[in-house]
């Protein structure tokens, strides 16, 4: 959306941008990043450079709480930011399985700042490792740590990649195998006990460090803003993106609860065009637009050797071929992002 006001469809008045650290993380590039194949500087959006083309301030702040009525944001180091329009696009965490003691250390991969702090830390010590969530998300991160600590298990809930065809899982099924992972298909995990991972009570796993790869986690002061959440805590919205509760709000991406539209980086991404065309369509009193998720999205999984799977309705393929058409579209997304000066 930046990108976009910054080639002159910037909408009228001040613009604001509140982000928790001065850059965005690229979540295609953290496999590569973890597998050694790329250094930091090439996985992350400097936001100040693009918020100056953009002629937007840049507010450096995490924020603690919103009040819906208002569009006021209360931030962690005591400031206030009050807005007429507001655009949540806050992402989401992920959810943690009920523990007891502290005989087990939690690192999630979202958000990525933090993850990456933890991580830099874990990989000093290598210890056996446990991977919750068999999503692409669990499936990249296995694949890119597999060869970087003494023992990696990976748990799903239900089977591997669920939802995609049966070729992808078998030859994600593989990859991992050779990788040396331990996948545990059907075993959700439901608690934690000081050392132990417990699936319907009964120890499944025994160790200090789980990576969590799971379902999404909603910021929590979203539900506690006013706006009208659904169960999970995310911002129940319509076709144009805005609040059901209040229309001045809009949220995006990973934070929002549209019905028949799943939680990626593909749907965030689609929506922003939209996104930007309403935000400008409000203040100018014109007809905004509605978002129409495209059903069958082409996947790329990152194989940690420069290789990927892929995945495209019914049809799957793996090898180097893939992971250079994989490369080639995350280094396209980050030139077209890299303003300077």
């Amino acid at each position: 959306m930046l990108r976009r006001w910054a080639r002159g469809r910037r909408p009228k008045g001040r613009l604001g941008l509140v982000n928790a650290v001065p850059q965005a993380w690229y979540a295609g590039m953290l496999p590569g990043l973890l597998a050694g194949r790329y250094e930091l500087q090439d996985c992350c959006i400097e936001l100040e450079p693009l918020c100056r083309a953009a002629g937007v301030e840049l507010i450096v702040g995490e924020v603690e709480a919103l009040q819906a009525g208002t569009r006021g944001l209360q931030l962690a180091d005591g400031r206030q930011v009050q807005a007429d329009w507001l655009s949540l696009n806050v992402g989401a965490g992920r959810l943690a399985p009920p523990q007891q003691g502290e005989g087990m250390q939690l690192l999630s991969a979202k958000p990525f700042a933090a993850f990456l702090d933890g991580w830099q830390r874990w990989r000093q010590a290598p210890e056996p490792l446990a991977i919750l969530g068999g999503g692409p998300a669990g499936v990249e991160l296995a694949l890119a740590l597999a060869g970087q600590v003494p023992a990696l298990s990976l748990f799903c809930a239900g089977p591997l990649l669920e939802d995609r065809s049966a070729g992808l899982r078998l030859r994600a099924l593989g990859a991992l195998r050779r990788s040396g992972v331990w996948v545990r298909e059907y075993c959700p995990v439901s608690g934690i006990d000081g050392e132990f991972l417990l699936s319907a009570g009964e120890p499944v796993w025994q160790g200090s460090r789980l990576l969590l790869a799971s379902e999404a986690a909603a910021p929590a002061w979203l539900a506690q803003s006013g706006l009208v959440c659904d169960a999970a805590g995310f911002v129940q919205v319509g076709a144009t993106l805005q609040s059901l509760s209040h229309p001045q709000i809009f949220a995006s991406g990973d934070c929002a609860a549209l019905p028949g539209v799943p939680r990626s980086a593909v749907q965030a991404l689609r929506q922003a065009p939209v996104l930007s065309h309403n935000l400008r369509a409000v203040l100018a009193g014109r007809a905004l637009h509605l978002y129409r998720p495209q059903r069958q999205n082409l996947l790329l999984l990152a194989s940690g050797d420069g290789g990927a799977l892929l995945g495209w309705r019914g049809w799957s393929a793996d090898g180097r071929f893939c992971g250079y058409w994989r490369e080639r579209l995350d280094r396209r997304f980050m030139r077209r992002h890299a303003l300077g000066g």
